[in-house]
């Protein structure tokens, strides 16, 4: 995680990038819509912004959505804040650029209102559902195709989104920033998809032999500890299933 995010706001986003990619860092930098990374010339995080959004109109035809790295960005999403931040195409999409624009991406949703107690958790979960399809809202509300209730996706009704987590946990994670201690989701194992022959890019070998599932669990507050970990652990020869996600 970028050292310029306050930590809070960073323990949302990571649990954000599992929520939305079921991969841990570093992985979720990686990761592009239908986890076809793999298919990539190159890794996601050595392609440069113009890369990427010059990429991102072909994986909208071939995989069925533009959605690029651990947020998830759209293209239209990504376009517009290369526009309001004056970002420069030759500029290289690793973690810490990703973290930088998600992190801008709350803001623009309360994040900061939100802590500072100026809006409700209902709304500021209604916003994250907003920028994010894999939240749910927390309260039924008008989405952007249909009246929806709590715990559905914004999106509902478009036949590609749906929520990925229960209100409930997102509620436990949102009330856990102001308290200073941060909540664990629980554990949850996500199956890649039967096309996903590998969580890793075809040039890297493969880290480990376990299940490359993995979901929404437990957000650490340093990207550095997270990976160090990662590759200790992915080596373990042993048959447990990997339960630590990113998005």
């Amino acid at each position: 995680m970028d050292k310029t995010i306050p930590i809070p706001a960073a323990k949302l986003l990571n649990f954000i990038y599992q929520t939305e990619t079921s991969q841990s860092a570093p992985e979720c930098y990686e990761v592009i819509y239908a986890n076809k990374q793999y298919k990539l010339a190159k890794p996601l995080t050595s392609m440069s912004l113009g890369e990427v959004q010059s990429a991102q109109m072909g994986w909208s035809k071939a995989h069925g959505s533009s959605a690029t790295g651990a947020p998830q960005f759209m293209y239209a999403t990504l376009n517009g804040l290369k526009k309001e931040l004056g970002l420069r195409v030759g500029q290289i999409f690793n973690g810490d650029l990703q973290d930088r624009l998600a992190y801008h991406l709350l803001i623009r949703r309360g994040y900061l209102k939100f802590m500072a107690g100026q809006i409700s958790r209902t709304e500021f979960g209604k916003r994250l559902s907003m920028e994010w399809a894999s939240f749910p809202v927390l309260a039924s509300t008008k989405g952007q195709h249909r009246q929806v209730t709590r715990g559905q996706s914004f999106y509902a009704g478009d036949r590609v989104n749906k929520s990925l987590t229960s209100p409930e946990t997102v509620e436990k994670v949102l009330d856990s920033l102001r308290n200073g201690v941060f909540y664990e989701p629980p554990q949850v194992i996500d199956q890649a998809p039967k096309d996903y022959p590998e969580m890793t890019h075809p040039t890297n070998k493969p880290k480990s032999t376990v299940s490359p599932g993995v979901g929404a669990t437990a957000v650490v507050t340093f990207g550095v500890v997270v990976g160090t970990f990662w590759e200790w652990f992915s080596n373990i020869p042993c048959n447990l299933i990997s339960v630590f996600c990113g998005g």
